[in-house]
C-alpha cells in the first residue's frame, strides 16, 4: 500500500465505523417506532426490545473479534446484508403485513425481533472489532478506543438526527432509506467495484425505495401512523374514521352538525347541557381528530398533542377544513406542569394505541398537575377505555388513583354490553379524597348524613 493509499485508508476506516454506529442505532430507533402501532410503546415493550438488540450486538462483537482474514470482504458483506434487512424488514408495509398475518401478537413480535432487529445488530456489531485490526496506532487500546469513539459518535448523531429531524419532518420511511443507503454507500467505499458489480447495491437500493414508498397511511410521523378510512354507518353522511396506530381515534361525517364518536358526543353534552358551559376555556389533552370543538362556537378550546404534525394531517385528510381552536405541540404532562393558564375544564383523551394511555399520564402526580391547571370550580373529564364492568386491576387502580387526588368522580360506562368500553370519568377541582365509610347494622348513620346533606 503506497503512501497516498495509506492516507486514504486512515480516513476511510473512521468513516466506515461512523456509518455503522449511525445506521445500527438508527435501525433500533426505527424498529421501536414501527412496533408502536402493533404492541405500543410501554416500558415492557421497549426495554426487552433494547435488551435483545444489545444482546445481538454483543454476539456481533464476539464474532467480529474472531475474524483473522478477509476483513474488508467481511465488513462489505455485512453492510450489504444489513442494508437489505433494514430496507425491507423495517419497511412499513412489511411490518404491517407481519403483524397482520401472525397471531398472537407476541409471536409476530418475536419473529420481528429475531428475524429483523437482531440480525442487523449482529452483522453491524462485527464492524468495530474487525476494522480495529486495520487501524494504525501505537497500541491496541488506542485503536479500539478510537474505533469505539467513531461508532458511538455515529450512534449519537443517528439517534438524534433520525428521531428529531428526519422522522419529524420527512417520515419514518425516509429514516429507513437513510440507514439503508448509508450502509450501501459504505459497502461501495470499502471495495470500489467495476460498473457491472456495482449494479447489485444499486438494484437493492431501487427495490428498497419502492417498498418504503408504498403508502401505508395518510402520513407517518415520529409518533404515529395516521389513516383516514370511510365509515359505513346508517344515518351518517359520508362518514370517515381517523385512525392512529391502527386504532380508531376519531370519527366524523358531513352532517350539520357533524356526527362524531359517541364518547365525544357524551363529553360535549356534559359540557354544554349538564354544566351549561358558555364562553369557557376548555383544555383538551390529546388532539385525536379535533372533533370536540367542530361547529361548537360557544366555548374556546385549546388542544395539546405531542405530535406537531397532527393538526395539518387532520385538517387535510380528516376534517377537510381548519381546526376550531388553538393547538399546542407538547407532551400533555409537560404542558400541565408548565402552563400558567387556568381552565374551566380539562378533557383528558390521550392514547398511544386503542386502549393504552401512556404510563406517565395515569399517575397521581399527573392528576395533581391537571388539578392545578383547573380553576377553583373547574371540572376534569377523562375518556378511558376499560373493561365495561370496571373489575380489572387496571380499571380499579386507575380510578382509585384519580380519586386519590379529586375525591369521588362519577363514571359513565358507554357500552355496557361490550368487553371494553369508553368510560367517561367526571371529577371536580374542589373535590378532595376522603376516608371510606361503611353502613352496618351495628353502626348506621345513614339518616343523620342524609339530613346533613339536605336529602329528605
Amino acid at each position: 500500500m503506497n503512501h497516498l493509499s495509506q492516507i486514504r485508508w486512515s480516513a476511510m476506516v473512521p468513516l466506515i465505523i461512523f456509518i455503522e454506529g449511525f445506521c445500527s442505532l438508527g435501525a433500533e430507533i426505527v424498529a421501536l417506532r414501527r412496533l408502536v402501532p402493533h404492541v405500543g410503546s410501554a416500558i415492557v415493550v421497549t426495554a426487552p426490545t433494547i435488551g435483545f438488540f444489545l444482546l445481538a450486538l454483543a454476539l456481533g462483537y464476539a464474532a467480529g473479534g474472531k475474524v483473522a482474514k478477509g476483513h474488508l470482504a467481511r465488513v462489505t458483506r455485512n453492510f450489504l446484508l444489513s442494508g437489505v434487512i433494514i430496507g425491507v424488514g423495517l419497511a412499513g408495509p412489511v411490518v404491517n403485513a407481519l403483524f397482520a398475518q401472525l397471531q398472537p401478537v407476541w409471536l409476530a413480535y418475536l419473529v420481528f425481533i429475531g428475524g429483523v432487529l437482531c440480525p442487523i445488530a449482529w452483522l453491524l456489531g462485527q464492524t468495530v472489532p474487525i476494522l480495529s485490526n486495520l487501524m494504525k496506532h501505537d497500541h491496541v487500546g488506542q485503536a479500539s478506543g478510537t474505533a469505539l469513539y467513531w461508532s458511538t459518535l455515529g450512534s449519537f448523531l443517528g439517534s438524534v438526527s433520525l428521531s428529531v429531524i428526519v422522522m419529524q419532518f420527512f417520515g419514518v420511511s425516509t429514516a429507513v432509506l437513510a440507514c439503508t443507503f448509508g450502509l450501501l454507500a459504505g459497502a461501495l467505499l470499502l471495495q470500489p467495484r467495476p460498473l457491472g458489480r456495482t449494479m447489485l447495491p444499486v438494484a437493492v437500493g431501487v427495490g428498497v425505495i419502492v417498498v418504503n414508498l408504498t403508502p401505508i397511511a395518510a402520513a407517518d410521523t415520529a409518533y404515529a401512523d395516521y389513516q383516514v378510512m370511510p365509515l359505513d354507518s346508517v344515518g351518517h353522511v359520508r362518514a370517515r374514521m381517523f385512525m392512529s396506530n391502527n386504532s380508531l381515534s376519531s370519527q366524523i361525517d358531513d352532517s350539520t352538525p357533524p356526527k362524531v364518536h359517541p364518547y365525544i358526543s357524551h363529553i360535549r353534552r356534559t359540557l354544554l347541557e349538564d354544566l351549561g358551559f358558555r364562553e369557557r376555556e376548555v383544555l383538551v389533552l390529546g388532539a385525536g381528530g379535533f372533533t370536540l370543538s367542530q361547529q361548537e362556537s360557544l366555548n374556546r378550546y385549546t388542544y395539546v398533542d405531542i405530535d406537531p404534525a397532527i393538526r395539518q394531517i387532520a385538517e387535510d385528510h380528516f376534517l377537510r377544513g381548519p381546526v376550531q381552536g388553538e393547538f399546542v405541540a407538547q407532551d400533555a404532562r409537560q404542558y400541565v406542569l408548565e402552563t400558567s393558564r387556568r381552565f374551566d375544564a380539562v378533557v383528558v383523551d390521550v392514547f398511544s394505541d386503542r386502549a393504552a394511555i401512556p404510563s406517565h399520564l395515569v399517575t397521581r402526580e399527573f392528576w395533581q398537575a391537571t388539578q392545578r391547571t383547573l380553576k377553583a370550580d373547574g371540572v376534569l373529564l377523562a375518556n378511558l377505555i376499560l373493561d365495561s364492568r370496571l373489575t380489572s386491576p387496571y380499571a380499579r387502580h386507575l380510578l382509585d388513583t384519580m380519586e386519590s387526588v379529586y375525591g369521588r368522580c362519577s363514571t359513565e360506562v358507554l357500552s355496557k354490553g361490550q368487553a371494553l368500553s369508553n368510560v367517561v370519568a367526571v371529577c371536580h377541582a374542589g373535590g378532595r379524597p376522603f376516608p371510606r365509610g361503611i353502613y352496618s347494622d351495628e353502626r348506621n348513620r345513614v339518616d343523620f348524613e342524609k339530613y346533613a346533606t339536605g336529602i329528605r
